[in-house]
């Protein structure tokens, strides 16, 4: 398959448009070439016609590449509810519940899967989904596998946007790891940690997943409550145990979420346990007691000014970069998926999304849902759906403000006043606040 092929399906339905066979068959091949943009519009458009399984599972398998598993997840479960007996779909459908860390119902479809075909395998679904008991006896815990040490599937290519942040990322990680032999000449070693800041919900973890992606590293996911413990020392020893791992499975790409409540400054900790928490995760940083050469540590926080300023000294967290919320061509992805399965009239997407500035994922499902309870009110009366329109969404702007409007208020002042070194530049840029 290649580009003729593309173009010779394009030419044809210039000439037959309502031809859905010849529509899915550009579909399939534009998703087999990757070109997940222009396969998710043409699988959108055989479904807006016909409703098709065929064209939802494409449509499905466009969302999995993407990283968008929970629209993966709701196409192919109403696919599997229609009646479906292909292992495949039962497959890829546990695979997006993996990536959910909905571990029991990934199981319980897994088996689904192998009861149609009791020779069937999976590789990744075999193992995270099974026990092992032939390692030392230890029976590992499937969740906890499946959320501290993954193999992503997707990489820079599946993130819209973001070019600033890419090309920090790059030359901080995947240059050290691409070019070894140059840094070892200059005696750097290849590692060290990138700061990821902005406001909630803007995309910080999976451009984290994405890096571990584009260098085929392993990827370790942590947060704060994956580290604290009740008892005295046990804290210290899983921050240890975390990084270890990432150590033990190098190239790796380590992410550590919610890092501003781990991280907070220790002059602030009035527990003497917090202090030595922080202290640490410093050691750790620095590969005191072991080598971190291969471990890429990215750092995400939404209030980068809570850090202890000893986390952004150089070989820790010493590249700090803003997320910023979804710009608009992503914005009106993400309308765009999120109306997908629900009754909707002639809506002018893009108006929509020049309009919804500085809303995060979760502001566009908040429009959404104000809109529909609209509709349902007015569809009380007779019973029949009513179709979402573009002027309902504009009126549910207008009730809904963006969340991130708090964040920027206070991230602001920080900019403005508490910027010596430059440090928070990009906010300033972002508003469009001249120094």
């Amino acid at each position: 398959m290649n580009d003729n092929t593309i173009e010779s399906l394009q030419e044809a339905l210039k000439y037959s448009p309502d031809n859905h066979h010849l529509r899915l068959l550009l579909a399939d091949n534009l998703l087999l070439l990757n070109r997940l943009e222009e396969a998710e519009t043409q699988y959108s458009n055989i479904i807006e016609s016909t409703n098709a399984d065929k064209a939802k599972i494409g449509l499905a398998k466009v969302f999995y590449k993407k990283g968008s598993f929970s629209a993966c997840n709701v196409i192919l479960e109403e696919v599997i509810d229609n009646g479906t007996n292909d292992k495949e779909i039962f497959a890829l459908y546990a695979k997006g519940l993996l990536k959910e860390n909905s571990i029991s119902k990934a199981i319980d479809i897994y088996k689904k899967a192998l009861d149609i075909d009791p020779n069937y395998f999976d590789e990744e679904l075999d193992n995270h989904l099974r026990q092992r008991g032939d390692i030392e006896d230890l029976e590992i815990d499937e969740e906890v596998d499946d959320r501290f040490l993954q193999k992503p599937n997707i990489d820079f290519s599946d993130v819209g946007g973001m070019d600033t942040v890419k090309k920090e990322i790059e030359l901080k990680i995947i240059k050290p790891l691409l070019h070894p032999e140059l840094y070892k000449a200059y005696g750097k070693k290849i590692g060290g940690g990138i700061l990821l800041y902005g406001p909630p919900g803007c995309g910080k973890t999976f451009i984290a997943k994405a890096t571990a992606g584009q260098v085929n590293a392993k990827f370790i996911n942590v947060s704060l409550n994956d580290i604290l413990d009740m008892w005295i020392g046990n804290s210290e020893k899983n921050l240890h145990d975390v990084f270890q791992l990432a150590r033990d499975n190098t190239p790796c790409v380590l992410f550590i979420d919610e890092i501003d409540a781990l991280g907070a400054s220790r002059s602030d900790m009035k527990q003497s346990s917090s202090r030595h928490l922080i202290n640490q995760f410093l050691q750790e940083l620095d590969g005191i007691d072991s080598i971190n050469e291969g471990v890429l540590i990215i750092g995400a926080t939404n209030t980068p000014w809570n850090l202890d300023p000893a986390f952004r000294r150089p070989g820790r967290f010493d590249r700090i970069v803003f997320v910023p919320p979804p710009d608009v061509i992503t914005r009106e992805s993400i309308l765009r998926l999120k109306l997908n399965s629900k009754p909707t009239g002639t809506i002018d997407l893009q108006s929509i999304a020049k309009k919804a500035e500085k809303y995060s994922g979760a502001d566009i499902d908040a429009i959404i849902d104000i809109a529909i309870e609209q509709k349902l009110e007015s569809s009380f009366s007779d019973g029949i759906p009513k179709p979402i329109e573009t002027k309902d969404l504009l009126q549910a702007l207008k009730k809904h403000k963006p969340s991130t409007q708090e964040w920027f208020s206070t991230a602001k002042n920080f900019a403005m006043f508490a910027n010596d070194s430059g440090l928070y530049d990009d906010i300033l840029n972002y508003l469009k606040i001249k120094k």
